[in-house]
């Protein structure tokens, strides 16, 4: 049997790397189309939908899969799909203006006065989306985020995944069982 070291490896390069985005924070509206993280750390323009529908989609990927580890600009990789959709499909955009407008409205309604981005606690945010987790706009936000989200090989090391392993002859003899946090 192999012994594996599950201690976290990282080089200086690679936390340098990590570092750059792993503020967690809410996405700001800047400039004309563009959409930000606090730090100014990356930034992403925004071409068919609204700079601040972006924003709330952001926070929206974050709540649905939280993961404290995982830097905001990921998360906007995540969902930037939905903005090239737009730019195609009339309906789509549509589908997205209005969900985010009417989690907007939810949210005022439960006493933010800035919206869903602007309410405070992660729990309040959670009951809005149990709310709504029924929607088609729900639906094809979360169904698109387990791809769009978990496809991204920069985050797999966050949760101790190698990736692919079949061409290397598999798990078996490679440490299928490494993880410790399932």
């Amino acid at each position: 049997m192999r012994t594996v070291d599950k201690r976290q490896k990282l080089s200086r390069r690679g936390f340098l790397a990590a570092s750059g985005g792993a503020a967690v924070g809410v996405a700001l509206v800047t400039s004309a189309g563009v959409v930000s993280s606090p730090s100014g750390a990356w930034a992403m323009e925004v071409k068919a939908l609204k700079p601040e529908t972006m924003a709330t989609l952001i926070q929206f990927a974050r709540d649905i899969y939280p993961h404290d580890q995982i830097a905001d600009r990921y998360y906007a990789k995540a969902v930037k799909g939905h903005d090239e959709t737009a730019m195609k499909d009339a309906k789509h955009k549509a589908m997205i203006e209005e969900g985010i407008a009417d989690l907007d409205r939810r949210a005022e309604a439960a006493g933010s006065t800035q919206g869903y981005r602007g309410m405070g606690w992660e729990a309040e945010r959670a009951a809005l989306l149990r709310e709504i987790s029924s929607t088609a706009f729900f639906q094809a936000i979360r169904g698109g985020l387990v791809v769009s989200l978990y496809n991204q090989k920069e985050i797999w090391p966050l949760f101790g995944f190698e990736g692919a392993s079949a061409d290397k002859g598999g798990y078996i003899e490679r440490g299928f069982d490494d993880i410790d946090w399932v």
